[in-house]
């Protein structure tokens, strides 16, 4: 797979075509039903991730890997409506569920439920402190404090300095802004002077920053978590502003703009996200417990992170309106668990 050649650690995954066959020594798992649990779909990200999804569940289905893969997402971002769906699951029978959580805390009871009525939980990307789940993430916090460390070796003399937040309450909109003020406190020459949640998409992001421009300083870098730093971009070239220096998010948008850039004067930046295949990885896990493989609860896949050396790679790899992505094949899930024990 050409991207992988960019990716930060994908290829120690073993990017494999790969099959459908579990390992022999396990559990039949064709008759198994799994079923996907999103709480957002509003931004290139989630839809990515869910096509994704699609992508590896319809062959493992055909393959005869698993009888369902199905995917549902809530209307709202509320995890009162999310701990109803996941109460319907339990319903419907399913044998497994993949969570991609409103709240790492909110869903708790629900996802107890489902682990007393045996059912599998594997949250991934958003995850949840329920002890029963499963958890699937990259470190977050060490993604957001590379921000930081970044823009000190690119602006030594320190300065301003905006955070773009994401979806208010979900782990990794936490974990990222947890990383980031772990840097500017090791980087004492930086101070973030504003704040505003972007939502992990760029209209929300380009609206919110336009509306705190006014009353900020000089800023000479931002932080971000995904999906909000062209419209950041935006915001700032429609206030009449200097483009500051703007940590991306693997969105083709956004690479697209830091080519143009670089181009046009040398700008030069770096760009960090989870690769939204994470799902794929997470439906492979979930089929792995279902065949009593023993899987440690909390697995760690590396962030995918694009240099100015592998921009024009990654861009020409990724489809207009996505973003940088690698699918996980069930090989991959393999090496995890086994990494991970």
């Amino acid at each position: 797979m050409k991207i992988s050649k960019v990716l930060l650690c994908a290829a120690s995954l073993g990017l494999l075509a790969g099959t459908v066959q579990a390992d022999g020594q396990l559990s039949d798992t064709s008759g198994k039903r799994i079923a996907l649990s999103n709480n957002y779909a509003g931004n290139s990200w989630r839809q990515a991730m869910l096509q994704s999804w699609e992508e590896i569940g319809s062959a493992a289905v055909a393959d005869g890997a698993v009888s369902a893969a199905d995917a549902y997402t809530t209307s709202e971002n509320q995890a009162t409506e999310q701990a109803a769906q996941i109460q319907n699951m339990i319903l419907q029978g399913y044998d497994a569920i993949v969570l991609n959580a409103a709240s790492p805390t909110a869903l708790n009871g629900a996802v107890k439920e489902a682990c007393d009525a045996g059912v599998t939980v594997v949250s991934f990307d958003g995850i949840v402190t329920e002890p029963c789940a499963w958890r699937i993430a990259v470190d977050f916090a060490a993604m957001g404090k590379e921000e930081v460390d970044f823009l000190a070796t690119r602006l030594p003399e320190g300065g301003n300095l905006l955070e773009i937040r994401g979806l208010a309450g979900v782990f990794v909109d936490d974990e990222i802004s947890k990383g980031i003020h772990e840097g500017v406190a090791e980087h004492s020459q930086f101070k973030i002077v504003g704040s505003v949640h972007g939502d992990w998409a760029q209209d929300v992001a380009q609206k919110n920053v336009a509306g705190i421009l006014p009353s900020l300083p000089d800023v000479v870098g931002v932080v971000t978590q995904g999906g909000d730093g062209y419209g950041t971009a935006q915001a700032f070239k429609a206030a009449g502003r200097p483009t500051p220096l703007i940590v991306l998010g693997n969105r083709q948008d956004e690479m697209a703009w830091w080519a143009e850039q670089r181009d046009a004067n040398g700008y030069e930046t770096l760009s960090l996200s989870i690769a939204p295949g994470v799902a794929s990885l997470a439906f492979w896990v979930a089929q792995q417990v279902l065949a009593g493989e023993e899987v440690p609860k909390d697995l760690t896949v590396p962030f995918l992170k694009v240099t100015q050396d592998t921009l024009d790679e990654t861009l020409a790899a990724t489809p207009v309106g996505s973003v940088a992505n690698v699918t996980y094949t069930l090989e991959d899930a393999q090496a995890v668990i086994a990494d991970a024990k």
